[in-house]
């Protein structure tokens, strides 16, 4: 894909995270590639308000894919195909959220208890659209002696789909246990599509070991990104050679404010100013001593006068 080869280190789907404030933000410090949250098919063919937030891309929130989840393959098809109408980057078809609540019901990985039911629901979606499709998946859904991933990519590549996300623990791992990266080299070795490979990436310096390990053709950041978005800055840096530039206090602190400016501009005050609370990680050690006085801020006026 050319979006991919252009732009090889991806913010990853987060839900109530890597929404269009959050991806604004990313790609201020370097994340050219973005993709959504997840949105159900069946919010999606409703045209709900959940939908409408999370799939619609504006100008400036490009490229960025759309990711969809769902368990029953004819509403993932149809879903696909309104989707596809907003002509993200590509669209990309969640078969990896371990949450019970999802994956319980068949829709994220659950789609892994039936790897070749993954596979034709993928190929409904591709022949359904004229967008790459691609799936961000687990390396199965546990134990760990049981892992599909090198036949279950082989297979999605044979169906036509576009490129392959891997986060390299299994369903029943969940958080836990250090992701194994060699599953997404051992896939990448059988099939001609491009791999991304994610799972514990967690500084600039896991993206150059992840990139050398794997060669893989694609890095995708999730929770490092969080607290430090500047680590797509620093990756951008490290493979190209240069020195890492850590974040000032000044970078710091305006990040903070650009981030609350612009979740009160969507949400409104009380919910904007909550919701960039989950974001106090970006001020670093400043936020020893501005954690609280943020906290207890309920004006935006007041949020950006602590932080200026």
């Amino acid at each position: 894909m050319e979006v991919l080869a252009n732009s090889p280190i991806v913010l990853a789907p987060m839900e109530d995270v890597s929404d269009r404030v959050f991806r604004r933000i990313c790609r201020s410090v370097g994340a050219s590639l973005c993709v959504t949250e997840f949105v159900g098919a069946e919010q999606i063919l409703v045209d709900s308000v959940i939908a409408q937030r999370r799939a619609t891309l504006e100008p400036d929130d490009r490229p960025t894919a759309i990711q969809i989840y769902g368990a029953d393959a004819d509403l993932l098809r149809r879903a696909a195909v309104v989707a596809a109408a907003a002509r993200p980057a590509y669209l990309d078809l969640n078969c990896g959220c371990w949450i019970p609540k999802i994956a319980n019901r068949g829709a994220g990985a659950g789609w892994l208890r039936d790897p070749l039911a993954m596979v034709e629901m993928a190929r409904q979606i591709v022949a359904a659209i004229d967008l790459p499709v691609t799936v961000k998946t687990r390396i199965g859904w546990g134990p760990e002696s049981d892992m599909p991933i090198v036949d279950l990519a082989r297979r999605l590549e044979d169906v036509g789909v576009a490129a392959l996300t891997i986060h390299c623990r299994t369903a029943a791992m969940g958080h836990d246990g250090a992701a194994d990266w060699s599953w997404a080299r051992r896939a990448r070795e059988v099939v001609s599509i491009p791999v991304i490979v994610n799972g514990d990436i967690k500084t600039a310096a896991d993206v150059v070991r992840a990139f050398a390990e794997t060669g893989c053709a694609g890095v995708m950041i999730g929770r490092a990104a969080i607290a430090h978005p500047w680590i797509f800055r620093e990756a951008t840096a490290l493979l190209a050679g240069r020195t890492i530039e850590p974040p000032t206090d000044g970078e710091r602190r305006a990040m903070y404010a650009a981030i609350a400016q612009g979740n009160v501009a969507r949400r409104g005050v009380q919910a904007g100013l909550g919701v960039s609370r989950r974001y106090l990680g970006v001020l670093g050690p400043l936020a020893a001593d501005l954690r609280r006085p943020l906290c207890q801020a309920t004006t935006l006026e007041a949020t950006l006068e602590l932080a200026s």
